[in-house]
């Protein structure tokens, strides 16, 4: 039989990217109607392991990709806010969530396609609402999902003709390792289990390739896409590395004991396809959906073991810090509002510590270009932001409570401080931009321009270090040095933009470069006056909101 090649190449990737595109814009529009609340569902959720597999399906649900899950959690694990014992139960539940869409697919309405498009897409563009555009989002992507999937279809038709195709399955059949093999290539390639999967289902339903050769390249396909996670893990902390260490074991593991009793797994999912009625893209879908749901509950009791084999693997000290509150326990403002007050002064003083951190992190990125930095940096202001909510929260129910005198102006002291950290927070993160605008655009600064930067920022820090310290041991002293040093940063700001003004006459930097600069040192400065908010406070002064 001759096969037109052009015409099965093109249908195939032009149906394999609409699939992917589908899958994208379905997950994009189901993590748009969650209020973009995932993180928050991983951090709440997970305080013990069952939990942290309840907490990996349902995103992975509302993400439509396992891989997006496992990189969710290795970003949380990063940053300190998820234990590696927690992470491993995300991950098991990631596996199990990443099922649905094979279900999905084998409901098999390819033939409702394109009017599913059509209701999707008048959601989207004849409606104001937000939520309805989202829904329109879900219901284009799922059409989409479907219509890539027929053109995808169609392409891989003339392979069951194929006797060289026809060989190679034959090979599967008789060697299971080759079939891992090509799943798990064919998966790191496309960067989707859910897509290879579903061009697995196609191929499985046209009768191209038989029950025998399609499992172990089912397994395949859950072993290739550990590797995003492997990836995103790089030049990450130890924790998030041992995190994405963990999900290859587990599907490595999973797939070896499958293959060990692949003749009984084979016979059992043939049964069940005879025994349900089960079409052949169900079928598939079931092979996966027992696969990774038996492979959870096997090794669901070891996670403690995984741990500890990952961390002889990958040794060394854990350097994520602790991003959540630690010490804000709800019964002190009950029983001891002074101790309560005296607690969130803790949490404050560490928020601040995250924001020299921070700042310390974005002087390495301007310096560098380092993107560990910039991460990094992003990664502290996010928990700086997460830290001025709970911090807010607790300092308000507090206030309800009987407080001296001192103990009130002290409870606003703080309300204050809370709020001068989380804006020298977005100060920070405006120079990160910045910076990230500065390399993508390969805007150059002269020598003395990134020496005056250096200087400022050398000073800012210094700054802010001496203010969150004082605010720590109420330091008279301290306050009185910070209030000295900001003097020193607003003359530097100002001295600073008139040598940018001269060396801009002078035709040694560019118009851009300037915007960059200035926008710098305007941040720095306006972090400047955040400190001596801070130091202010500890004098006992009034002060102002910048």
């Amino acid at each position: 039989m001759e096969i037109d090649v052009q015409r099965t190449i093109f249908e195939f990737i032009g149906g394999l990217g609409i699939f992917l595109f589908g899958i994208k814009y379905m997950g994009d529009g189901l993590q748009k109607s969650a209020g973009d609340k995932l993180r928050d569902i991983l951090d709440r959720m997970t305080t013990n392991p069952f939990m942290g597999v309840l907490a990996g399906i349902l995103v992975t649900v509302l993400l439509q990709t396992s891989t997006g899950t496992t990189v969710l959690t290795v970003g949380l694990v990063n940053a300190g806010f998820m234990t590696l014992r927690q992470a491993i139960g995300v991950i098991m539940g990631a596996n199990i969530g990443t099922t649905v869409t094979a279900f999905i697919i084998g409901i098999k309405i390819q033939d409702y396609a394109l009017p599913i498009i059509a209701a999707g897409a008048i959601l989207i563009f004849f409606f104001k609402a937000k939520k309805l555009q989202y829904l329109g989002q879900v219901v284009f992507g799922f059409g989409a999902l479907f219509l890539g999937l027929k053109i995808m279809g169609d392409g891989l038709k003339p392979l069951s003709k194929l006797q060289a195709f026809h060989d190679l399955t034959v090979s599967m059949s008789e060697n299971p390792i080759l079939g891992v093999v090509i799943g798990t290539v064919f998966t790191v390639i496309v960067q989707s289990s859910s897509a290879t999967i579903g061009v697995l289902q196609e191929l499985f339903g046209q009768g191209a390739i038989d029950l025998k050769a399609s499992l172990p390249v089912l397994f395949g396909d859950n072993i290739g896409t550990t590797i995003t996670a492997i990836l995103a893990s790089l030049g990450a902390s130890i924790a998030a590395r041992r995190a994405a260490l963990t999900h290859v074991i587990f599907n490595l593991i999973g797939a070896t004991i499958i293959l060990i009793i692949l003749g009984p797994f084979t016979k059992f999912i043939a049964f069940l396809q005879g025994a349900l009625d089960l079409n052949p893209e169900m079928t598939i879908a079931f092979a996966h959906g027992i696969f990774n749901v038996s492979n959870v509950i096997i090794q669901f009791p070891f996670i403690a073991l995984l741990a500890i084999i990952v961390t002889k693997i990958i040794p060394g000290e854990d350097s994520a810090i602790e991003y959540k509150a630690k010490h804000l326990d709800p019964i002190f403002i009950e029983q001891s509002p002074s101790l309560a007050l005296g607690q969130a002064k803790e949490e404050v003083v560490r928020m601040g510590d995250f924001a020299v951190i921070g700042l310390e992190e974005t002087k390495s990125f301007l310096a560098s270009g380092s993107q560990k930095h910039s991460e990094m940096a992003f990664q502290l202001e996010d928990a700086i932001n997460n830290l001025d909510r709970k911090i807010t929260d607790y300092l308000i129910k507090l206030s309800s409570s009987s407080l001296s005198a001192h103990e009130s102006e002290e409870h606003s002291m703080l309300m204050d401080s809370v709020r001068d950290i989380e804006r020298m927070g977005d100060h920070f993160e405006n120079i990160l931009e910045l910076v990230d605008y500065q390399i993508s655009n390969k805007v150059k600064l002269t020598d003395k321009a990134e020496q005056d930067l250096e200087e400022m920022f050398a000073l800012t820090i210094s700054t802010v270090r001496e203010s969150i310290e004082a605010l720590k041991t109420s330091n008279v002293e301290l306050a009185k040095d910070v209030m000295l040093k900001e003097e020193k940063i607003d003359k530097m700001e100002r001295s600073l933009r008139k040598k940018h003004i001269l060396r801009l006459n002078e035709g040694l930097c560019t118009g851009q470069a300037g915007i960059v600069f200035v926008d710098i040192i305007s941040n720095l400065e306006r972090i400047g006056d955040h400190a001596v908010n801070i130091a202010e406070a500890v004098l006992g002064e009034d002060h102002g909101t910048y």
